[in-house]
């Protein structure tokens, strides 16, 4: 069993791009989403794939199950996923010794650019890049679950974040 403990950034400069070092493809969709858990199928690069169940939070952490899956299989699976498949790429950023993964959303969620960081605890602390913005951590709509059945790209002004890529 995993625990995964991050925090999420909306991003409000394009600055991070000169720092990034690996770059993937990512296209996913959700199989299942309860009360209590989420199931996804993802796709890195054409080239591997995964499914992962993750529960629900608790606090700032949950349990996190990631399993690899033949390519072939992650392609079906997707086709079957409720809502619409997410697709973005994301970028590797160490600022602070730390790595930060900026997903830049492209198809339904076009426009949206996240920061990630994964902490070790709880109560890790950490120096945010000068090219974060607001924290989005507990606001449900920024998790890709909920991308993926109300794109960012449906959003109405009054909610839609202030973001600049």
């Amino acid at each position: 069993m995993g625990i995964e403990i991050e925090r999420k950034f909306l991003v409000r400069s394009p600055s991070w791009q000169r720092d990034v070092g690996q770059t993937f493809d990512i296209r996913q969709g959700h199989l299942a989403l309860t009360e209590l858990s989420s199931t996804r199928v993802r796709i890195i690069d054409c080239q591997s794939a995964t499914l992962t169940v993750k529960s629900i939070k608790e606090g700032r952490r949950r349990e996190e199950y990631e399993y690899p899956i033949p390519v072939w299989d992650a392609e079906r699976l997707i086709s079957w996923c409720r809502g619409s498949y997410v697709e973005k790429v994301r970028h590797e950023v160490v600022f602070d010794g730390m790595t930060w993964e900026v997903d830049v959303f492209s198809g339904e969620n076009d426009g949206l650019v996240i920061a990630e960081v994964e902490l070790d605890h709880v109560d890790q602390t950490f120096e945010c890049p000068h090219w974060v913005g607001r924290e989005v951590t507990d606001d449900r709509r920024y998790s890709n679950a909920s991308l993926a059945m109300h794109p960012f790209g449906d959003w109405t002004f009054d909610c839609a974040p202030a973001n600049i890529v």
